[in-house]
This record gives structure tokens, C-alpha cells and sequence, in this order.
């Protein structure tokens, strides 16, 4: 058996943990610089406020029925996921991590007499614990598992948890839903199921296999599998490495200095280099980008990007940086003013199989890898911003902070207040 732990609302949820007065009312997170609209509270669902919607759009809604606006706050979200799932760890010897808000658990070879009662006490543990709303679905396949999960947001007489095992219960719940809502089926392949008559799950888990190879191939085989109860998906108990790792951002307004300019694609650079070593990957090239507001026709526009190819792949953070920052100088126009910028680390792959260049030093190449380590637990100890590089300068990234929530629980500055009457 399989169990999907899926925090219900995830962002929106977070912000209720601190702020209870919110419970019940619509609540908005939106994107970089307050773009659109990236979660929603089911009150802010009711009201028709979509997923992506332009927050511009929107805020005649916003405002006539007193919604929540907040700004993306990864710092709180990121930890309030890992609380979660330090409570799921607890329920099973192995948990695969499938998103922020998402985490299977592998419950094959535990011997549990009620695994319908085991799925409300990982919800009410998660909730208990973390005050985040946890659905947990239990079932044969991973793809049931997911399906279960969100039967326990659709009907809140499951108190958090259900159980899907009964071929029965099983039809019943894949005649009712739609091909496209299935884990694995997009888009493009839910519309050539359609010109095939294939509308519902169960039409799909009742189909010729031939039929769904020739449409889907080997992906499609596996989810039809899953959905008759056939464990094909395997379980992954650690995360599977990034093949490129990308780290960008629009600016709250257009820079048009080129040391402010190189300090924001250090910025960036510092930070897919954490994700970097975090992983246990190093980089063989990198590539930097700086556009101006593509909006604002009248102005001067540049939309350049460099390529650097490193010698000897790594993960160094010097390194990385300040070929980060050389870059930039080379794509600055002076008079241009830019909107965005970032860098793309690619070519990766595992830090212990690293190609020497032949006319490399061996004891450079072991500073660097004393002095990375020394960087990451220092921050690791104190924070990610207790160290910089001076090209990164404050460490402060422009982005929009207007409608952003206090980062309760990585920040000391920034720590709840409690006062007694």
C-alpha cells in the first residue's frame, strides 16, 4: 500500500498558521513582484479568482470582498513543509518527496489492522503539530493514492483520511472522474483520448491496451495499470537531481547601474550554487541573462545572454560568482533599462566524477572544495545569509515585499509577538 499526504491549500495555509483570523475568509498568494495569482483559499476559489490570474485584473474582486492578499513567502512555506514532513517520517520507513505541499508514503510490509483510521491520524497528527489541513489517501498504486487524497478535500466527512481499495469503491470513483484530472495524463493526451471516446478514468483503465500504447506509449501503459490496482510507478526514497537549475527575477523596477545589476545576478548565482551542492552536483557551463521591459516599446531594449563554459566542472561558489558577475559586464548596455535577469547552471553531474582539466591544479581544486564545505556549514549554522561573497553586496534581492507575511520561523527579527492581557 501507498499513502499521498497533500497539504490542502498549502501557501494559503501557511499564512493562516500565524494569522487564525483568517480562517474562513479568501486568501490570495501571488507570484514574483505581485504578478498573479500562484494559490488560492477555497473562499477565494468560490469567488472565481483563477490560478494565474493578472493580479491587476482582479482587484476589483479583491477588494469589494476583503481578500487576504499576500506575497510569495518561500522562506516560511519552505519550512513549514519540512515540519511536515518530519511528522510524516514518523508514520512510514520511507517517504519520497514529490513537491512542497505533496509526499508519498511507502506502507508496503507494515502490518496496520485500520489503514482507513491510520490515514486520519497522519492528518490529524500533520495538523496537530504543524496546524496545516493534511489529506492522506491510502490505496494499491501510487496513482489511487493521489486520487484518494483528493476525495478527502472534496468531502470533509473523511476527516482528513481515506482508504481506496475495494474494486467496487474504486469504479465507482473512476466513473465519475474526468481522464484529465488522472496523475500522469496532460493536456494533449487527455484531447486524444476524447477523439477516441475516452472521457472518464475508468474508460481509460477499461481500454485496449494497444489503444493507449499507440496514444500514450509506455507512460500510459503504466497510469492504466495503476488505475486497475497494478503497482507500476516505483517509489523513490531520495530526490532524483536537477539537470539544469535555473534561478531568476523580475525586478520591482528597471536597473539601470551595472554594479546594482552584477549584485542581483550574484545574488542568483550564490543561490544555484546552493542548489547545487545541495544535490552533490557540479556545473559545466553556465549561462547569464538580462532583459530590459519588453513592454515599454519607446525604450532602448536588450535582451542579451552569455555562455560560460567551465574547464573543469564545479561547484565552487567563488568560481560560479564571479564568472556570474564578469558576464553581466559584458551584457550591460548603458541606457538600458532592466527588468529581469538571472542564470542557468547545465551540464550537470555528480561532484565525485569530476573530468580534471589537464593542466589543472590538484591543490587549488582542494581549497576550493575545503573552503565550499567551511561556506556550507557555516550557513547551515547560521543562516544562508550569515556568509556572502562581496559581489552579492546586502544579499538583498528586488523583489516586491509590499504584501509579504513576517518570516516567523527563519527569522529572529522577524519572530511572532505574544502579548498577555
Amino acid at each position: 500500500m501507498y499513502a499521498l499526504a497533500d497539504c490542502n491549500n498549502f501557501y494559503a495555509s501557511c499564512e493562516r498558521v500565524f494569522r487564525p483570523d483568517l480562517q474562513g475568509k479568501p486568501i490570495i498568494v501571488l507570484s514574483n513582484n505581485d504578478g498573479c495569482v500562484v494559490a488560492r483559499s477555497n473562499e477565494a476559489k468560490a469567488l472565481g479568482i483563477g490560478m494565474g490570474d493578472p493580479f491587476f485584473k482582479i482587484r476589483d474582486v479583491v477588494e469589494s470582498h476583503k481578500v487576504a492578499v499576500f506575497s510569495g513567502n518561500m522562506a516560511l512555506y519552505g519550512d513549514l513543509s519540512q515540519r511536515v514532513r518530519a511528522v510524516l517520517r514518523e508514520f512510514a520507513p520511507e517517504i519520497e518527496v514529490y513537491s512542497i505541499d505533496e509526499c508519498f508514503l511507502d506502507l508496503r510490509g507494515m502490518a496496520i489492522p485500520n489503514l482507513e483510521a491510520y490515514a486520519r491520524q497522519i492528518s490529524a497528527t500533520c495538523r496537530r503539530y504543524t496546524a496545516i489541513p493534511v489529506s492522506v489517501g491510502i490505496a494499491p498504486t501510487k496513482t489511487l493514492a493521489k486520487i484518494a487524497s483528493k476525495l478527502c478535500k472534496q468531502y470533509p466527512k473523511l476527516r482528513g483520511g481515506c482508504y481506496m481499495h475495494r474494486p467496487q469503491d474504486i469504479e465507482k470513483v473512476l466513473r465519475r472522474l474526468l481522464v484529465e484530472e488522472v496523475w500522469g495524463i496532460g493536456r494533449r493526451s487527455a484531447r486524444k483520448l476524447h477523439d477516441r471516446g475516452i472521457h472518464t478514468a475508468w474508460e481509460f483503465s477499461q481500454s485496449d491496451e494497444g489503444v493507449i500504447r499507440s496514444l500514450m506509449g509506455v507512460t500510459g501503459l503504466r497510469t492504466r495499470q495503476e488505475l486497475r490496482g497494478i503497482p507500476c510507478i516505483a517509489f523513490e526514497d531520495t530526490l532524483e537531481g536537477r539537470q539544469t537549475i535555473c534561478v531568476s527575477r523580475s525586478f520591482t523596477h528597471e536597473i539601470t547601474d551595472c554594479h546594482q545589476l552584477g549584485e542581483q545576478v550574484a545574488n542568483f548565482a550564490a543561490s544555484a550554487v546552493e542548489k547545487l551542492r545541495r544535490q552533490h552536483s557540479v556545473a559545466g557551463e553556465l549561462v547569464v541573462f538580462a532583459h530590459t521591459n519588453r513592454f515599454k516599446e519607446s525604450a532602448p531594449q536588450s535582451l542579451g545572454s552569455t555562455l560560460i563554459p567551465f574547464s573543469e566542472s564545479t561547484n565552487d561558489h567563488r568560481r560560479i560568482v564571479a564568472a556570474a558577475v564578469a558576464a553581466t559586464r559584458e551584457l550591460f548596455r548603458h541606457g538600458c533599462g532592466y527588468k529581469k535577469a538571472g542564470v542557468i547552471l547545465s551540464h550537470l553531474g555528480p561532484e565525485g566524477a569530476v573530468q580534471s582539466a589537464l593542466f589543472g591544479c590538484c591543490g587549488e581544486r582542494e581549497r576550493e572544495t575545503r573552503l565550499s564545505k567551511t561556506i556550507d556549514e557555516l550557513r547551515a549554522s547560521f543562516g544562508r545569509n550569515a556568509l556572502r561573497l562581496g559581489a552579492q553586496g546586502s544579499g538583498e534581492i528586488l523583489s516586491s515585499k509590499e504584501n509579504r507575511s513576517p518570516r516567523y520561523t527563519t527569522s529572529w527579527e522577524e519572530l511572532p509577538k505574544v502579548s498577555v492581557k
